[in-house]
C-alpha cells in the first residue's frame, strides 16, 4: 500500500534534484580537467625535489635532461622544458626552476594558469 503523501507523485522528479546532479555532474567534469594540470605539476615538482636532493652527484646538464623527459612524459607543453638550474657557492645550494602556462576552459570563461615549479636543496 502506497502512502498518502506519495500518492499521485510516481515517476515526478524533484526539480531541486535534478538541479543539484546538474550542478554537481558539471563541477565533477571540469574538476577532472583542472585537477589533472594539478596532477601534472605535482609530478613535476616531485621531479624537481629528486633531482636537488641528488644534485652533488649530478651535473645541470644532466639535470636539464632529466626534467625534461620527465615534461616529455607529463605531455607539456614546450615551455616547461625550458628548465634552469643555478648553484650557490654561499650557502651551498641549487635551484632548479621551471613555469608553464594551462588553459583551464569552463562554460562561458576561460582561466589561463601558469604553474612554476621550484625547487632548492642543500649541496
Amino acid at each position: 500500500m502506497v502512502s498518502r503523501h506519495l500518492r499521485g507523485r510516481a515517476g515526478k522528479v524533484p526539480v531541486k534534484f535534478l538541479l543539484t546532479m546538474t550542478v554537481l555532474g558539471g563541477i565533477i567534469y571540469y574538476g577532472i580537467g583542472a585537477g589533472g594540470g594539478f596532477l601534472k605539476y605535482y609530478q613535476m615538482k616531485d621531479e624537481a625535489g629528486v633531482q636537488a636532493r641528488f644534485a652533488t652527484n649530478q651535473t645541470d646538464e644532466v639535470i636539464r635532461r632529466r626534467m625534461r623527459e620527465k615534461a616529455t612524459a607529463l605531455n607539456l607543453p614546450p615551455a616547461a622544458q625550458r628548465i634552469t638550474v643555478r648553484r650557490r657557492a654561499r650557502p651551498r645550494e641549487i635551484f632548479i626552476t621551471t613555469a608553464w602556462p594551462d588553459t583551464i576552459v569552463l562554460p562561458f570563461y576561460r582561466l589561463v594558469h601558469t604553474y612554476r615549479v621550484e625547487a632548492r636543496a642543500p649541496l
